[in-house]
């Protein structure tokens, strides 16, 4: 089932991404690139998906 979902994209003062759903509590990530987290993002939501249809 395909659900959409807004992510929320800051950066830090130090130069970090920081990405997270509202929606779906936990699931957040922090990395150096944006390439690398919306590959983690991706990740983290499809986690999220499959603990909570368990």
């Amino acid at each position: 089932m395909k659900r959409d979902v807004h992510l929320f994209v800051e950066r830090d003062e130090d130069g970090w991404y920081i990405g997270s759903v509202p929606s779906l509590p936990g699931c957040h990530t922090q990395v150096r690139s944006m390439d690398e987290l919306l590959e983690r993002m991706k990740e983290a939501i499809a986690g999220y998906s499959l603990n909570s249809a368990a």
